[in-house]
Protein backbone atom coordinates (compact mmCIF):
# COMPACT_ATOMS: atom_id res chain seq x y z
CA UNK A 1 0.00 0.00 0.00
CA UNK A 2 1.03 3.68 -1.00
CA UNK A 3 0.25 6.36 1.39
CA UNK A 4 -1.74 9.22 -0.83
CA UNK A 5 0.92 11.55 -2.22
CA UNK A 6 -0.31 14.87 0.02
CA UNK A 7 1.91 16.42 1.42
CA UNK A 8 5.32 18.29 -0.09
CA UNK A 9 8.13 19.40 0.51
CA UNK A 10 10.98 21.13 -2.44
CA UNK A 11 14.29 21.08 -0.54
CA UNK A 12 15.75 24.44 -2.48
CA UNK A 13 15.29 27.83 -3.00
CA UNK A 14 16.89 28.52 -6.58
CA UNK A 15 14.48 29.75 -9.64
CA UNK A 16 13.74 26.10 -10.45
CA UNK A 17 12.96 25.20 -6.77
CA UNK A 18 11.01 28.30 -6.15
CA UNK A 19 8.70 28.13 -9.99
CA UNK A 20 8.25 24.29 -8.99
CA UNK A 21 6.65 24.88 -5.92
CA UNK A 22 4.96 27.75 -6.63
CA UNK A 23 3.57 25.52 -9.84
CA UNK A 24 2.17 22.93 -7.48
CA UNK A 25 1.60 24.87 -3.87
CA UNK A 26 -2.44 25.95 -5.01
CA UNK A 27 -3.16 22.28 -5.84
CA UNK A 28 -0.88 20.52 -2.94
CA UNK A 29 -0.16 21.43 0.20
CA UNK A 30 3.20 22.86 -0.11
CA UNK A 31 6.41 23.93 1.96
CA UNK A 32 9.74 25.66 0.00
CA UNK A 33 12.44 25.02 2.35
CA UNK A 34 15.23 27.33 2.10
CA UNK A 35 18.89 27.32 3.57
CA UNK A 36 18.49 31.38 4.88
CA UNK A 37 16.02 32.60 6.92
CA UNK A 38 16.64 36.08 6.13
CA UNK A 39 15.03 34.59 2.65
CA UNK A 40 12.53 32.69 4.00
CA UNK A 41 11.35 36.36 5.64
CA UNK A 42 11.84 37.94 2.75
CA UNK A 43 9.58 35.47 0.94
CA UNK A 44 6.88 35.05 3.27
CA UNK A 45 6.26 38.65 3.48
CA UNK A 46 6.89 39.76 -0.28
CA UNK A 47 5.71 36.68 -1.83
CA UNK A 48 8.05 37.01 -4.49
CA UNK A 49 11.81 35.58 -4.38
CA UNK A 50 13.76 38.31 -5.38
CA UNK A 51 17.11 36.67 -5.37
CA UNK A 52 16.42 33.91 -7.70
CA UNK A 53 12.57 34.30 -9.28
CA UNK A 54 11.84 38.09 -9.20
CA UNK A 55 8.81 39.63 -10.09
CA UNK A 56 6.92 36.67 -9.84
CA UNK A 57 3.97 36.17 -7.54
CA UNK A 58 4.37 33.49 -5.31
CA UNK A 59 0.75 31.98 -4.53
CA UNK A 60 -0.39 32.60 -0.77
CA UNK A 61 -0.55 28.62 -0.12
CA UNK A 62 3.03 28.06 -0.36
CA UNK A 63 4.45 27.55 2.99
CA UNK A 64 8.39 28.77 2.93
CA UNK A 65 10.26 28.12 6.04
CA UNK A 66 14.06 28.14 6.57
CA UNK A 67 13.11 25.32 9.26
CA UNK A 68 14.45 22.08 8.05
CA UNK A 69 12.65 19.80 10.44
CA UNK A 70 9.36 21.69 9.94
CA UNK A 71 9.40 21.48 6.42
CA UNK A 72 9.79 17.83 5.81
CA UNK A 73 7.78 16.97 9.03
CA UNK A 74 4.73 14.31 7.52
CA UNK A 75 6.04 15.16 3.99
CA UNK A 76 4.70 12.60 1.59
CA UNK A 77 7.21 13.74 -1.31
CA UNK A 78 10.60 15.49 -1.02
CA UNK A 79 11.62 17.48 -3.86
CA UNK A 80 15.28 18.22 -4.19
CA UNK A 81 16.34 21.09 -5.78
CA UNK A 82 19.48 21.82 -4.62
CA UNK A 83 23.08 21.66 -6.65
CA UNK A 84 25.01 18.61 -7.24
CA UNK A 85 27.40 19.94 -5.34
CA UNK A 86 25.54 20.40 -2.11
CA UNK A 87 23.04 17.61 -2.97
CA UNK A 88 24.83 15.14 -0.12
CA UNK A 89 25.15 17.13 2.50
CA UNK A 90 21.30 18.42 2.47
CA UNK A 91 20.67 15.07 2.01
CA UNK A 92 23.23 13.74 5.13
CA UNK A 93 20.77 16.78 7.39
CA UNK A 94 17.44 15.43 6.18
CA UNK A 95 18.28 11.64 6.62
CA UNK A 96 16.49 11.32 9.76
CA UNK A 97 13.61 13.10 9.05
CA UNK A 98 12.65 11.90 5.60
CA UNK A 99 9.98 9.30 6.22
CA UNK A 100 11.09 5.62 4.89
CA UNK A 101 7.70 5.65 3.27
CA UNK A 102 8.06 8.75 1.44
CA UNK A 103 9.06 9.40 -2.46
CA UNK A 104 11.91 11.27 -3.72
CA UNK A 105 12.38 13.80 -6.79
CA UNK A 106 15.18 15.25 -7.81
CA UNK A 107 15.48 18.38 -9.87
CA UNK A 108 18.90 18.56 -10.12
CA UNK A 109 20.82 18.20 -13.75
CA UNK A 110 24.39 17.63 -12.68
CA UNK A 111 26.76 14.63 -11.49
CA UNK A 112 28.51 14.32 -8.22
CA UNK A 113 32.32 14.86 -8.42
CA UNK A 114 34.45 12.26 -6.63
CA UNK A 115 32.00 9.09 -6.63
CA UNK A 116 30.39 9.87 -10.68
CA UNK A 117 26.96 9.29 -9.10
CA UNK A 118 24.24 10.60 -10.62
CA UNK A 119 21.92 12.65 -7.63
CA UNK A 120 18.98 9.43 -7.66
CA UNK A 121 21.91 7.04 -6.26
CA UNK A 122 23.81 9.54 -4.04
CA UNK A 123 20.00 9.82 -2.84
CA UNK A 124 19.35 5.68 -2.50
CA UNK A 125 22.85 5.88 -0.71
CA UNK A 126 22.05 8.56 1.82
CA UNK A 127 18.65 7.88 2.77
CA UNK A 128 16.64 4.64 4.21
CA UNK A 129 14.16 4.84 1.01
CA UNK A 130 13.63 1.72 -1.09
CA UNK A 131 15.23 3.02 -4.72
CA UNK A 132 11.94 2.02 -6.50
CA UNK A 133 10.88 5.49 -4.67
CA UNK A 134 13.42 7.78 -6.03
CA UNK A 135 12.73 9.42 -9.15
CA UNK A 136 13.86 12.23 -11.08
CA UNK A 137 11.32 15.33 -12.92
CA UNK A 138 13.62 16.34 -15.89
CA UNK A 139 13.00 18.34 -19.68
CA UNK A 140 13.11 21.07 -21.44
CA UNK A 141 12.03 23.28 -18.18
CA UNK A 142 13.58 26.97 -17.95
CA UNK A 143 11.84 28.13 -14.47
CA UNK A 144 10.93 31.37 -15.35
CA UNK A 145 8.94 30.24 -18.30
CA UNK A 146 7.20 27.68 -16.30
CA UNK A 147 6.43 30.07 -13.53
CA UNK A 148 4.91 32.23 -15.93
CA UNK A 149 2.74 29.61 -16.70
CA UNK A 150 3.78 29.25 -20.60
CA UNK A 151 2.71 25.96 -22.08
CA UNK A 152 5.84 23.29 -20.93
CA UNK A 153 6.28 19.76 -20.97
CA UNK A 154 8.26 17.54 -18.70
CA UNK A 155 9.26 13.59 -18.03
CA UNK A 156 8.77 12.22 -14.76
CA UNK A 157 11.17 9.51 -14.27
CA UNK A 158 10.71 6.56 -11.56
CA UNK A 159 11.22 2.75 -11.36
CA UNK A 160 7.90 2.36 -9.56
CA UNK A 161 5.31 3.34 -12.21
CA UNK A 162 1.71 3.35 -9.62
CA UNK A 163 4.47 6.19 -8.14
CA UNK A 164 4.41 7.42 -11.42
CA UNK A 165 1.24 7.78 -12.22
CA UNK A 166 0.48 9.55 -8.78
CA UNK A 167 3.57 12.17 -9.10
CA UNK A 168 2.43 12.83 -12.80
CA UNK A 169 -1.07 13.52 -11.96
CA UNK A 170 0.28 15.72 -9.29
CA UNK A 171 3.03 17.78 -11.06
CA UNK A 172 0.86 18.02 -14.68
CA UNK A 173 -1.99 20.87 -14.73
CA UNK A 174 -2.93 22.76 -18.08
CA UNK A 175 0.04 24.40 -18.89
CA UNK A 176 2.37 21.50 -17.46
CA UNK A 177 2.26 18.40 -18.91
CA UNK A 178 3.98 15.44 -17.92
CA UNK A 179 5.22 12.06 -19.01
CA UNK A 180 5.93 9.20 -17.56
CA UNK A 181 9.19 6.73 -18.16
CA UNK A 182 10.63 4.23 -16.54
CA UNK A 183 13.99 5.17 -17.61
CA UNK A 184 15.64 6.84 -14.61
CA UNK A 185 19.24 6.12 -16.01
CA UNK A 186 18.48 7.33 -18.82
CA UNK A 187 16.23 10.57 -18.22
CA UNK A 188 18.74 11.73 -15.53
CA UNK A 189 22.08 10.95 -17.63
CA UNK A 190 20.40 13.25 -19.87
CA UNK A 191 19.80 16.05 -17.91
CA UNK A 192 23.38 16.25 -16.57
CA UNK A 193 24.97 15.55 -19.43
CA UNK A 194 23.22 18.13 -21.81
CA UNK A 195 24.79 21.08 -19.78
CA UNK A 196 28.11 20.44 -20.98
CA UNK A 197 26.73 20.40 -24.43
CA UNK A 198 25.54 23.71 -23.49
CA UNK A 199 28.40 25.55 -22.61
CA UNK A 200 29.88 24.20 -25.90
CA UNK A 201 27.03 25.39 -27.67
CA UNK A 202 27.61 28.71 -26.27
CA UNK A 203 31.16 29.35 -26.98
CA UNK A 204 30.04 28.58 -30.52
CA UNK A 205 27.94 31.23 -30.43
CA UNK A 206 30.63 33.63 -28.37
CA UNK A 207 32.76 32.74 -30.86
CA UNK A 208 30.27 34.40 -33.59
CA UNK A 209 29.84 30.96 -35.44
CA UNK A 210 26.17 30.95 -37.53
CA UNK A 211 23.15 28.89 -36.84
CA UNK A 212 24.49 26.11 -39.33
CA UNK A 213 27.44 25.49 -37.02
CA UNK A 214 25.54 25.34 -33.87
CA UNK A 215 22.41 22.90 -35.46
CA UNK A 216 25.75 20.84 -36.37
CA UNK A 217 27.10 21.21 -32.75
CA UNK A 218 23.74 20.49 -31.10
CA UNK A 219 22.73 17.37 -33.23
CA UNK A 220 26.68 15.41 -32.55
CA UNK A 221 25.97 17.07 -28.91
CA UNK A 222 22.93 14.84 -28.67
CA UNK A 223 24.86 11.82 -30.06
CA UNK A 224 27.64 12.17 -27.41
CA UNK A 225 25.25 11.98 -24.37
CA UNK A 226 23.44 9.05 -25.98
CA UNK A 227 26.30 6.85 -26.64
CA UNK A 228 27.60 7.71 -22.64
CA UNK A 229 23.75 7.44 -21.13
CA UNK A 230 23.13 4.09 -23.44
CA UNK A 231 26.86 2.67 -21.50
CA UNK A 232 25.80 3.71 -18.31
CA UNK A 233 22.43 1.58 -18.77
CA UNK A 234 20.02 4.46 -20.15
CA UNK A 235 17.56 3.34 -22.90
CA UNK A 236 18.45 4.89 -26.78
CA UNK A 237 15.06 6.49 -27.04
CA UNK A 238 15.48 8.16 -24.39
CA UNK A 239 17.35 10.54 -25.63
CA UNK A 240 15.02 11.62 -28.44
CA UNK A 241 12.22 12.72 -25.78
CA UNK A 242 11.92 15.27 -23.35
CA UNK A 243 14.88 14.35 -20.93
CA UNK A 244 17.18 14.54 -24.08
CA UNK A 245 16.46 16.09 -27.17
CA UNK A 246 14.03 18.68 -25.64
CA UNK A 247 16.21 19.84 -22.93
CA UNK A 248 19.02 19.95 -24.88
CA UNK A 249 17.66 22.35 -27.39
CA UNK A 250 16.45 24.30 -24.76
CA UNK A 251 19.50 24.62 -22.93
CA UNK A 252 21.79 24.89 -25.87
CA UNK A 253 19.70 28.12 -27.52
CA UNK A 254 18.31 29.86 -24.59
CA UNK A 255 19.56 33.04 -23.43
CA UNK A 256 18.41 31.93 -20.34
CA UNK A 257 20.38 29.35 -19.89
CA UNK A 258 23.21 29.80 -17.54
CA UNK A 259 25.52 26.65 -19.22
CA UNK A 260 25.03 28.66 -22.18
CA UNK A 261 25.79 31.70 -21.08
CA UNK A 262 28.86 30.39 -19.73
CA UNK A 263 30.08 29.38 -23.01
CA UNK A 264 29.14 32.61 -24.53
CA UNK A 265 31.69 34.72 -22.14
CA UNK A 266 33.96 31.70 -22.30
CA UNK A 267 33.56 32.45 -27.09
CA UNK A 268 34.00 35.88 -26.21
CA UNK A 269 37.65 35.56 -24.14
CA UNK A 270 36.61 35.86 -20.69
CA UNK A 271 38.13 33.64 -18.18
CA UNK A 272 36.05 30.99 -16.71
CA UNK A 273 37.56 32.49 -13.02
CA UNK A 274 35.91 35.79 -13.81
CA UNK A 275 32.53 33.99 -14.97
CA UNK A 276 31.27 32.16 -12.32
CA UNK A 277 32.55 34.91 -9.72
CA UNK A 278 30.05 37.35 -11.50
CA UNK A 279 27.20 34.49 -11.42
CA UNK A 280 24.51 34.58 -8.72
CA UNK A 281 23.37 31.23 -9.74
CA UNK A 282 25.22 27.76 -10.53
CA UNK A 283 25.79 26.50 -14.07
CA UNK A 284 25.89 22.78 -13.59
CA UNK A 285 27.90 22.28 -16.40
CA UNK A 286 30.70 23.72 -14.89
CA UNK A 287 31.10 21.74 -12.26
CA UNK A 288 29.84 18.39 -13.87
CA UNK A 289 31.76 18.35 -16.74
CA UNK A 290 34.91 16.37 -15.01
CA UNK A 291 32.66 13.80 -13.61
CA UNK A 292 31.12 13.16 -17.19
CA UNK A 293 34.83 13.08 -18.62
CA UNK A 294 35.57 10.05 -16.04
CA UNK A 295 32.92 8.15 -16.77
CA UNK A 296 33.52 8.87 -20.11
CA UNK A 297 36.81 7.15 -20.03
CA UNK A 298 35.80 5.07 -18.14
CA UNK A 299 32.79 3.44 -20.33
CA UNK A 300 35.31 3.57 -23.10
CA UNK A 301 33.18 6.16 -24.92
CA UNK A 302 34.51 8.79 -27.83
CA UNK A 303 32.97 12.08 -26.25
CA UNK A 304 35.19 15.17 -28.08
CA UNK A 305 32.85 18.03 -27.13
CA UNK A 306 32.88 17.18 -23.75
CA UNK A 307 36.29 17.00 -24.11
CA UNK A 308 37.05 20.68 -25.81
CA UNK A 309 34.87 21.73 -22.58
CA UNK A 310 36.68 20.18 -20.11
CA UNK A 311 39.93 21.65 -22.06
CA UNK A 312 38.80 25.14 -22.10
CA UNK A 313 37.38 24.98 -18.10
CA UNK A 314 40.42 22.79 -16.42
CA UNK A 315 43.31 23.21 -18.84
CA UNK A 316 42.98 27.03 -19.83
CA UNK A 317 42.66 26.16 -23.34
CA UNK A 318 40.93 28.56 -25.90
CA UNK A 319 37.65 27.70 -26.94
CA UNK A 320 38.75 28.91 -31.02
CA UNK A 321 41.34 26.57 -30.56
CA UNK A 322 39.32 23.80 -30.12
CA UNK A 323 37.56 24.07 -33.59
CA UNK A 324 39.80 22.79 -35.61
CA UNK A 325 40.39 19.22 -33.79
CA UNK A 326 36.84 18.94 -33.62
CA UNK A 327 36.71 19.43 -37.49
CA UNK A 328 39.46 17.64 -38.46
CA UNK A 329 38.88 14.68 -36.77
CA UNK A 330 38.87 10.95 -38.13
CA UNK A 331 35.44 10.49 -40.43
CA UNK A 332 33.17 8.13 -38.42
CA UNK A 333 29.59 7.09 -39.55
CA UNK A 334 26.98 9.05 -38.47
CA UNK A 335 25.60 6.72 -35.68
CA UNK A 336 29.19 5.31 -34.95
CA UNK A 337 28.96 4.18 -31.07
CA UNK A 338 24.86 4.31 -30.92
CA UNK A 339 23.47 1.66 -33.05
Amino acid sequence: MYRRLMNVVVIGSGSWGTAVAAMIAPRVPTTLWTRRREAAAQMNSERENKSYLPGIMLPEALVITADLTAALEASDVVVLAVPSHGFRDVLESAKDLVAPDACIVSLSKGIERGSQLRMTEVAAEVLSIDPSRIGVLTGPNLAREVALGQPAAAVIAIPDQKIAKKLQAMFMHSAFRVYTNPDVIGCESAGALKNVMAIATGMAHGLGYGDNSKAALVTRALAELTRLGVALGGAPLTFAGLAGMGDLVATCFSDQSRNRQVGVELGRGKLIETIVAEMSMVAEGVKSTEAILVLAERNQIEMPIAEMVGSVLYEGSKPADMVEGLMTRQAKAELHGIG
